[in-house]
């Protein structure tokens, strides 16, 4: 459909500049159907490449969300795990040219962009355009503010270091950051973090030229850091998610879609016992290595428990691990089937999204992170949150965890008579507790997301 045309009645004109990746694009979306949804005067043109276009294209989404194209200028997703830094450096150099032809292209005059944080250069255009410019910022605040405040790291002597001589010292100074351990912050000491922490921080630092900063997070699950942001920056910050697909779980019941090949997987989790399978996934980006691979599987098929995976490469291999106990499939609607009441468990690479519906879901957690903002992730989860248990404890360890170490771990894990699993329920649910509040009528993500649309459509009329 052409972005160009417009109902008479939508009168506020959003442009929408996602990062070009699965797990920026997804939350840009689903803010993009809460204004619309909150907002009928509201238009959105959905910026993506050609390519991307292919990808989600056929997606339902509202009629006042409309895609608009830009050439396929970077590397092809296919590649972009191989050569990371080349990919965010090509986002961040060749996008701005085509995206500022096309909004001379579109009819109507734009009210503001909603730009990922990590597409540097929007800040640029809509200070350039006299455009408002909303940096959604679609990791954590923890992460937002260490990379805000990374000269504290360097001033307290802890960049550049050996995490593995010293990753257990700790850092208690990086503002509304509870204290961590430097092997704890995101993966920027050494390999290809250490390749795009300058640009990545230029990203960070240049959000307050921006005219708002939204977080896909929830004011209750990083109050501190938000609060402390709030006071620092000279911008409104507005943490208006979770920022994941909660509108689509009432559109349909489980048994009307999640046909794989033929055999339904929501079927099969309707056919288990209550809390009982452990939903296993990896995220779609970073993998981790083969042996470590081989470790789990062979750990979760001698655990005996049921097991929901998905796997996005071999599946054979991981049939093996699974037996009759479990069931694999390629991809699955993730969020519905954290929310089936047979879950009882996610291990997760602990990306953010993947963490904000497992506590939206109030599921206890595993966590095996893998690159960058995963590792802050998995330190909220298993200590300050207190809703999760790291498969590897000692995460400066070169060492695989055993198929022995996992199966007795996944056992203790999925036990719901042991205490130790009572308590992580119990504050998992908490948590879900305080998300459900935060979108309901009056609760925080509700009235700060009414905020922004205030804003926005402000002379709109």
């Amino acid at each position: 459909m052409d972005p160009t045309k417009k109902s008479s009645s939508a009168v506020c004109h959003v442009v929408a500049m996602p990062y070009p990746g699965r797990g920026h694009i997804n939350p840009m979306m689903n803010l993009c159907k809460q204004l619309v949804l909150k907002s009928p005067s509201i238009l959105v043109t959905f910026v993506v490449t050609e390519e991307w276009l292919g990808f989600i294209g056929e997606e339902p989404k509202p009629a006042n969300i409309r895609y608009a194209t830009i050439p396929n200028v970077i590397p092809s997703e296919h590649g972009r795990a191989k050569d990371f830094p080349r990919f965010l450096q090509a986002v961040n150099t060749k996008m701005e040219a085509p995206f500022e032809e096309l909004l001379d292209r579109l009819e109507h005059p734009v009210s503001a962009i909603v730009a990922d944080t990590y597409v540097i250069w929007v800040v640029r255009v809509g200070n350039r355009r006299n455009i408002p410019v909303a940096s959604l910022m679609t990791m954590s605040a923890t992460v937002f503010s260490v990379l805000h405040h990374f000269e504290l790291l360097v001033q307290n002597g802890h960049f550049p270091v050996e995490l593995s001589e010293r990753g257990d010292e700790l850092v208690d100074y990086i503002p509304g950051v509870p204290t961590t351990r430097l092997a704890d912050l995101p993966t920027f000491f050494s390999g290809d973090g250490l390749i795009i922490l300058p640009l990545t921080r230029d990203c960070i630092l240049s959000v307050p030229k921006a005219q708002y900063l939204l977080f896909t997070s929830v004011q209750e699950l990083e109050a501190q850091v938000i609060d402390t942001l709030r006071a620092k920056l000279s911008i409104p910050v507005y943490p208006i998610g979770p920022s994941i697909p909660y509108l689509e779980l009432q559109d349909n019941a489980s048994g009307s879609d999640g046909n794989i090949n033929g055999v339904n997987y929501f079927h099969w989790l309707d056919s288990q016992p209550f809390h009982s399978v452990l939903y296993i996934s990896f995220g779609s980006f970073h993998s981790m290595s083969e042996a470590q691979m081989d470790e789990i599987v062979g750990g979760v098929r001698d655990s005996g428990i049921r097991c929901l995976w998905v796997s996005r490469g071999n599946t054979a291999r991981f049939k093996d691990g699974c037996g009759d106990m479990g069931f694999v499939v390629p991809w699955c609607d993730q969020l519905k089937v954290l929310c089936h009441s047979s879950i009882g468990g996610f291990w997760t690479h602990c990306g953010w999204n993947s963490t904000l519906e497992g506590v939206f879901a109030g599921l206890p957690m595993l966590t095996s992170p893998i690159f960058f903002d995963q590792v802050p992730n998995c330190k909220r989860i298993v200590e300050d949150w207190k809703i999760g248990w790291r498969i590897k404890k000692d995460v400066k360890s070169k060492n695989l965890v055993t198929r022995g170490e996992i199966s007795d771990l996944l056992k203790r894990f999925m036990n719901q008579e042991k205490n130790e699993g009572l308590e992580l329920r119990k504050r998992a649910k908490e948590l879900q507790d305080a998300c459900h509040k935060a979108i309901a009528k009056g609760g925080s993500t509700e009235n700060n997301l009414q905020a922004f649309i205030r804003d926005i459509t402000r002379g709109q009329s």
